[in-house]
C-alpha cells in the first residue's frame, strides 16, 4: 500500500514538473518571440543638448557635431537622406519591423514605454532615434489607464463610435472630434493612432462595422478625411484602416476576397482614395486578409501600384497585427512596416537580404519613409508631454458630437418630452449603458453617463418600481454583470441577460409613471461576426418585453419610447409599429446618456441621417448568400502562430474564402437596383421641424459641377438639415446603379423661418465608371441627373445636365 501511495507521488510530482516545465519553456517561447526580444536596441534617453553658431540641438549620435538630420532648419527631405546615409545594414532591416507586443500587454515600465500602447516603431539608439507610439483609436486612445508606481490615473476619452460620427454628416464636427483626440495623444506621448476605419458597410453582420462610417464610400471618405485632418492638425499621425475590403471578421486572418475590380475601384477602394486625396494621412495600415488570392499586405498591385502610383500617397504602410504570411514579400510590396513585429520576422527578413530574395530598393524606399514619419514626430522634437489632456472639454465635445449623430426613426407626436415627467426604464440597457465596441476599438475611459443618469441630468424623474426589478434582477445574475477587461472583452463582448416582466409587474409599472423608455441593447467587435438569432432579430426576452410594455403603457393612455444603443444595424420592420417613436442612439462614448437625454428632452433636435439601410429581413441583402452566418470567434493561436494554407477543394465558403458576387450592389446601390422596399432607407432621418428645399442650381465649370440650394427652416424649431446629392445617368447603356452619392452638406442652426444656401462641388470625374475592358475609368457621354433629397427614397429637387 506504501509503496503504491510512493509510486503515486511519484507519478503525479513528475506530471507536475512536466507541466511547470512545459509551461516555463511555453513562456519562454511566447517572450522570445513575441514580446523581448530588443534587448539590443534600447531606447536612448537623456541625449545631450549642444549649441553651435547659436543653434542649440540634440546631438543625437553623440559626435559633437550637427549633423543635418538634427537640424530643425533643414528640410524633411534632406534630413531623411541624411539620417538614412548614416544607418547600416542590420538596423535599416531592424527598423522594418515594430518590437513586439510586450507594451500592448502593459509589460513595460512607464520609465521606459507607455502601458497599453499597443506597438512601436523600433528605436535606433546609435544614431538617437527615438521609439515610436502607436496607439489603438477609433473612438478614442486605447492605453492602461494606471500605472504601477504611479499615483494618478491616465484615462482617456471614449469618443463616439465611427458609425454615430458618419451619422451627424457633419465634416466639421468629425474635424473638431478628431482635434480633441489627437490632443490626448500628444498629451500623453502618442504619436500615431491606429485609425479612422475606413471599410465599407457590405454586410449588416461584419463585427467591426461600428469602426467604420458607412456602406457608401464618398460618406466613408469625407469623413474619414475630416477625422484624419482633425487628428493630424497636432502634429500626430493617423493609420487609416483596414486596406483593404475586410468586411467581415470571420477567419479573417485567411480568408480569400473574391472580388471584381470594378467593385474594388467603385465601392471598397473609393473611400480610402477620397481620404487619401483630402487628407494624405501619415499611414495606411493593411488589412488580414487576401484579395483574389493574394494577402494585402503582400500585394505590389494594391500598395504601390493603386496607391502610391495611381494615387499619389506618400505615407507608410503598416501591416495589421501580426497581419501578412510572409515577411521578405511583404517588404517587397510596399508594406514598409510589420507591427507589432516579431522575432520570426527580423530573422526571415537578415535570411531574405543574404539569399537575395528581400529587394533593398524596397527596403531602402520603406527606411526613408519610416525615418520621415519618425521625424515629423513630437519624440524628435523633444517635446514634452503634458499628460494632462482637458478631458472635459473633450466630454463636452462628445456629447455634442453623439447627439448631433443620434437618428430619430420614428415619432408619432410623442418627442420631445416634458421635463419632470417620471420615466420607467424598461431594460438593462437602461441602466447599463455601452459606450461602444469591444476590440481595437474601446477605450479605458473614467466613467460612461447611463441613460437613467442622463434623464437624472436633464430634469426627468426615474420610476423607482421598474428600477427595483432591475436591482433584483442584478443582484440575482451577479456574474453576468461583471465586464470583461483587456483581452477577454474582445473575445467575450459584454452582454448582460435581459429583464423578463410579467403582465402584473408591467401593468403596475404602468400605473406608477409617465410614460416608458425601452432600450435594447447590442455589442459587437473584434473577432467575431454577428448572427441572426437574437441579434440581428430581436431576442424573444425583447419581443416579450416590448409588447407587454406597449400593451400596460398604452391601456392608460401613455407613450412608449425605444432607445437602440447598437453598434449596427438590427430588424426593425417587425415590431416598429409598436412603440411611439424609437431613437437610434447608437454607442454615444461616455456621454452617450447624457446625448441621449438631450435628444428626448428637445435639448437638441435630432439631426444625424442614417449612413447604412435598415432592411426589411436580412435576406434582401445582395450579399447575404455570401457572407458568414454562424459567428465564428476568432482563434488567438491562428493568428500569433499561423496556420496552414487550405487547399482549393477543402475550402469553407465565406470562411477560406468569400464571393462578392454582388458586384457593386452594396446597400442602397442593391435595393433601389432591385425594387426593393427597406424598413429605413440610406440617408434617413427625422426632426422636431420641417424644411422647404428651394429650387436647386448647377453651373459646369471647367472639370467641376457647382450645385446650390437653399434649405428654409418652416417648422417652429430650430435645426439642422442634411441634404444628400445623388447622380442618376438617362438611358445608360453601362449597368450602373440607379443613383449614386456624390455629395452631401449640412446646414447650419436655422431658426423658424430662415434660409441657408448649401453649395457643393461635384468633381465631374467622379461620375466615371471602371472600365473592366480598358482597366481605367471611363465617363459615359449623355445626359445626367443631380437629385438632391433627404434621403435616398426622398428626393426633393433634381436638375438635368447634358456631359
Amino acid at each position: 500500500m506504501k509503496k503504491a501511495f510512493r509510486i503515486t507521488l511519484k507519478t503525479l510530482g513528475i506530471i507536475l514538473a512536466i507541466l511547470i516545465f512545459g509551461g516555463l519553456l511555453g513562456w519562454w517561447y511566447v517572450s522570445s518571440q513575441f514580446l523581448n526580444f530588443e534587448n539590443d536596441y534600447t531606447e536612448k534617453k537623456n541625449i545631450p543638448a549642444l549649441t553651435i553658431d547659436g543653434y542649440t540641438f540634440l546631438d543625437r549620435n553623440d559626435n559633437g557635431a550637427l549633423d543635418v538630420y538634427e537640424d530643425d532648419r533643414a528640410s524633411l527631405e534632406d534630413r531623411v537622406v541624411d539620417l538614412f546615409s548614416q544607418m547600416t545594414l542590420e538596423e535599416k532591416i531592424h527598423i522594418l519591423k515594430g518590437s513586439g507586443m510586450a507594451s500592448g500587454m502593459g509589460m513595460v515600465d512607464p520609465e521606459e514605454g507607455i502601458p497599453g500602447v499597443v506597438g512601436t516603431i523600433v528605436a535606433t539608439p546609435r544614431l538617437g532615434i527615438p521609439a515610436i507610439n502607436l496607439s489603438d483609436g477609433p473612438a478614442g486612445l486605447r492605453i492602461e489607464p494606471t500605472r504601477e508606481g504611479v499615483d494618478r490615473t491616465f484615462y482617456a476619452t471614449a469618443f463616439p463610435i465611427a458609425t454615430l460620427l458618419a451619422s451627424t454628416w457633419n465634416t466639421e464636427l468629425v474635424y473638431n472630434v478628431g482635434n480633441a483626440m489627437g490632443n490626448e495623444a500628444l498629451e500623453y506621448g502618442i504619436d500615431v493612432i491606429l485609425g479612422p476605419g475606413a471599410n465599407i458597410h457590405r454586410h449588416p453582420f461584419c463585427g467591426r462595422n461600428f469602426e467604420y462610417y458607412s456602406e457608401d464610400p464618398v460618406v466613408t471618405g469625407k469623413i474619414g478625411a475630416a477625422m484624419v485632418n482633425g487628428i493630424e492638425s497636432n502634429g500626430i499621425g493617423t493609420s487609416v484602416k483596414h486596406f483593404v475590403a475586410n468586411n467581415q471578421e470571420t477567419n479573417r486572418n485567411y480568408n480569400d476576397t473574391r472580388v471584381s475590380d470594378r467593385a474594388m475601384r467603385e465601392i471598397y477602394l473609393k473611400g480610402f482614395e477620397i481620404i487619401v486625396e483630402d487628407a494624405q494621412p501619415w499611414t495606411i495600415m493593411s488589412s488580414y486578409n487576401k484579395v483574389n488570392g493574394t494577402y494585402t499586405a503582400e500585394s505590389r498591385d494594391l500598395l504601390t501600384d493603386i496607391l502610391r502610383d495611381d494615387w499619389g500617397f506618400k505615407g507608410l504602410v503598416m501591416s495589421d497585427w501580426f497581419g501578412g504570411n510572409d515577411a521578405v514579400a511583404m517588404v517587397n510590396a510596399g508594406n514598409d512596416l510589420l507591427e507589432p513585429g516579431t522575432k520570426k520576422q527580423w530573422k526571415a527578413l537578415t535570411k531574405g537580404y543574404g539569399d537575395g530574395t528581400l529587394d533593398m530598393d524596397a527596403v531602402d524606399t520603406s527606411v526613408k519613409r519610416i525615418l520621415t514619419l519618425a521625424l515629423k514626430s513630437k519624440k524628435m522634437k523633444d517635446y514634452t508631454y503634458g499628460e494632462n489632456p482637458d478631458l472635459e472639454a473633450h466630454a463636452e465635445i462628445t456629447r455634442k458630437s453623439a447627439s448631433e449623430g443620434m437618428v430619430l426613426l420614428k415619432n408619432d407626436n410623442v418627442l420631445p418630452l416634458e421635463k419632470g415627467k417620471n420615466v420607467a426604464l424598461i431594460g438593462v440597457y437602461s441602466y447599463d449603458f455601452i459606450a461602444g465596441g469591444t476590440g481595437s476599438g474601446d477605450v479605458n475611459e473614467a466613467y460612461t453617463v447611463s441613460l437613467e443618469e442622463g434623464l437624472a441630468n436633464t430634469g426627468f424623474s426615474i420610476n423607482q418600481k421598474a428600477k427595483e426589478v432591475y436591482q433584483k434582477h442584478k443582484s440575482a445574475n451577479p456574474e453576468a454583470f461583471i465586464k470583461p477587461e483587456g483581452m477577454s472583452a474582445m473575445f467575450n463582448p459584454y452582454l448582460p441577460p435581459e429583464m423578463s416582466y410579467d403582465d402584473a409587474m408591467m401593468q403596475d409599472i404602468a400605473h406608477d409613471s409617465d410614460l416608458a423608455i425601452i432600450t435594447i441593447g447590442r455589442n459587437s467587435g473584434e473577432g467575431g461576426d454577428r448572427v441572426v438569432e437574437d441579434n440581428f432579430l430581436l431576442s424573444e426576452a425583447e419581443k416579450k418585453m416590448l409588447s407587454a410594455a406597449c400593451e400596460a403603457f398604452h391601456a392608460v393612455n401613455k407613450r412608449v419610447i425605444v432607445v437602440l444603443n447598437i453598434g449596427g444595424v438590427i430588424e426593425t420592420a417587425s415590431w416598429k409599429d409598436q412603440p411611439d417613436a424609437i431613437v437610434l442612439a447608437w454607442q454615444g462614448g461616455q456621454e452617450g446618456g447624457n446625448a441621449v437625454a438631450d435628444i428626448l428632452s428637445g435639448r437638441v433636435n435630432p439631426s444625424g441621417k442614417l449612413t447604412m439601410t435598415f432592411p426589411i429581413d436580412i435576406n434582401d441583402h445582395a450579399s447575404n448568400s455570401n457572407f458568414p452566418q454562424n459567428g465564428l470567434p476568432m482563434q488567438i493561436t491562428d493568428m500569433l502562430f499561423g496556420k496552414d494554407e487550405v487547399p482549393e477543394d477543402e475550402m469553407v465558403k465565406n470562411v477560406d474564402y468569400t464571393n462578392y458576387e454582388e458586384g457593386i450592389y452594396v446597400g442602397y446601390r442593391h435595393f433601389d437596383k432591385a425594387g426593393k422596399d427597406v424598413s429605413y432607407p440610406f440617408g434617413y432621418g427625422m426632426s422636431y421641424t420641417n424644411f422647404e428645399y428651394g429650387d436647386m442650381e448647377l453651373i459646369h465649370e471647367n472639370d467641376t459641377l457647382k450645385v446650390s440650394i437653399p434649405i428654409t427652416n418652416i417648422g417652429d424649431v430650430k435645426g439642422k438639415e442634411v441634404v444628400q446629392f445623388y447622380v442618376s445617368k438617362d438611358s445608360t447603356q453601362i449597368d450602373r446603379p440607379v443613383q449614386e452619392l456624390k455629395a452631401f452638406a449640412k446646414t447650419t442652426m436655422l431658426t423658424s423661418g430662415t434660409t441657408d444656401t448649401l453649395e457643393v462641388n461635384i468633381p465631374v470625374k467622379s461620375l466615371r465608371y471602371w472600365n473592366e475592358k480598358s482597366s481605367q475609368w471611363t465617363l459615359e457621354p449623355g445626359s445626367y441627373v443631380i437629385r438632391a433629397g433627404a434621403s435616398s427614397r426622398d428626393i426633393e429637387k433634381s436638375v438635368r445636365i447634358k456631359i
